[in-house]
C-alpha cells in the first residue's frame, strides 16, 4: 500500500484548496476557510486568544487567506501585515461594521414583517419568496428558523386556507412543524378546493340559468293575470262575459273579484293557481 508523505500530497491539496471569495458568499466562504485553515492547524493564527502567535503559522495562515482573494478584494488587504489583520479587514469590507450590520439586519426583519401572499399569488412563489428570505437572514449571520417562517406563513394565506390552518393550529406543534410540511399541507388543501370549485362552477351556472327562466316566465304570467283581474275584458263585444276568466276558480263569466270561491281559503286558490301555470307553460 502506497504511503502518503508528512505534510500532504497532491489530492490532499487539491481537496483542501481555499475557494474563491465573492461579493455574495462570504457566510459560507468563511465557514470552509475557517475549517480549511485549522486543518492545516494555522487558524489559531487568526483567533489566537491569549497565547502568542507562531510566525510561520501566521505567514500561512496570511498566504492561503490572500490566495483566496478576487484581484481587487487583494489590493484593498494586501498591506495588512498579518492572519487576523487580513481577515477581520475582510469581515468589515464585506459584512460591514456593527452599526451597518445591525441596520441591514433591522431593515430585513421590517421586510419579513410586510409579507404577505399578494392577490392571484401561487402558494409555491410565496413559498419560494418566504425561504428565499430566510437565506439573506443567513448571509447577515442570523437565523430565520423553520417555526418563525411556518407562523409567517399561516398568517399570511389567503382565507380559503383557513379550514386547514386552523387543523394544523388545532393539532399540530407549530414550534416543531418544518416549513415544508406546511406548505405541503397548504398545497395539498389548496388544491382540493380548487379541483372542486371548477366543478361546482360548471354545474352551477346551468342550474342558475335554468332557474332565472323558469322565474321570468312565472313573473309574465302573474302580471297577465293582475291586468286581467284590474276589470280588462280580454274580448268586447257581444259574449264578452263569457270570455272573461276568474283566476280564483278558473271559470268563465266572471272576475276574480266577483268569484264564489273567495273566502274559502288558501289552499284551494293555490292549487288552481297551481293549475293555470302549468296547463300554459308547465311552470309552477
Amino acid at each position: 500500500m502506497a504511503l502518503i508523505p508528512h505534510g500532504g500530497g497532491a489530492g490532499r491539496s487539491a481537496t483542501m484548496a481555499m475557494p474563491m471569495l465573492t461579493t455574495d458568499n462570504y457566510t459560507v466562504w468563511a465557514i470552509k476557510a475557517q475549517t480549511i485553515l485549522d486543518v492545516h492547524t494555522v487558524w489559531e493564527a487568526v483567533a489566537p486568544g491569549d497565547a502568542a502567535v507562531n510566525a510561520r503559522k501566521d505567514k500561512m495562515a496570511r498566504a492561503l487567506l490572500l490566495g483566496a482573494l478576487p484581484e481587487d478584494v487583494l489590493l484593498l488587504v494586501s498591506t495588512k501585515l498579518t492572519a487576523r489583520e487580513v481577515w477581520d479587514s475582510l469581515k468589515v469590507r464585506i459584512i460591514g461594521a456593527d452599526r451597518v450590520h445591525a441596520a441591514r439586519l433591522g431593515t430585513l426583519r421590517g421586510e419579513f414583517d410586510r409579507m404577505k401572499m399578494a392577490d392571484g399569488e401561487e402558494l409555491n412563489v410565496y413559498g419560494g419568496r418566504l425561504a428565499a428570505m430566510a437565506a439573506r437572514y443567513a448571509n447577515l449571520r442570523e437565523t430565520l428558523g423553520d417555526a418563525a417562517l411556518v407562523k409567517k406563513l399561516l398568517d399570511t394565506v389567503p382565507d380559503r386556507l383557513f379550514p386547514v390552518v386552523a387543523g394544523i393550529e388545532q393539532f399540530h406543534d407549530m414550534t416543531t412543524m418544518a416549513f415544508d410540511e406546511a406548505l405541503g399541507r397548504l398545497r395539498a388543501f389548496d388544491e382540493r378546493v380548487r379541483r372542486r370549485g371548477q366543478v361546482g362552477d360548471e354545474r352551477g351556472g346551468e342550474q342558475l340559468l335554468m332557474m332565472a327562466a323558469q322565474w321570468a316566465a312565472r313573473e309574465r304570467r302573474h302580471d297577465g293575470a293582475r291586468d286581467n283581474d284590474d276589470g280588462r275584458s280580454l274580448a268586447s263585444g257581444s259574449g264578452g262575459n263569457m270570455r272573461r276568466r276568474c283566476y280564483k276558480c278558473g271559470e268563465h263569466g266572471h272576475f276574480r273579484r266577483e268569484c264564489p270561491q273567495l273566502g274559502k281559503g288558501p289552499a284551494a286558490e293555490h292549487t288552481l293557481l297551481a293549475g293555470a301555470y302549468v296547463d300554459d307553460d308547465g311552470l309552477l
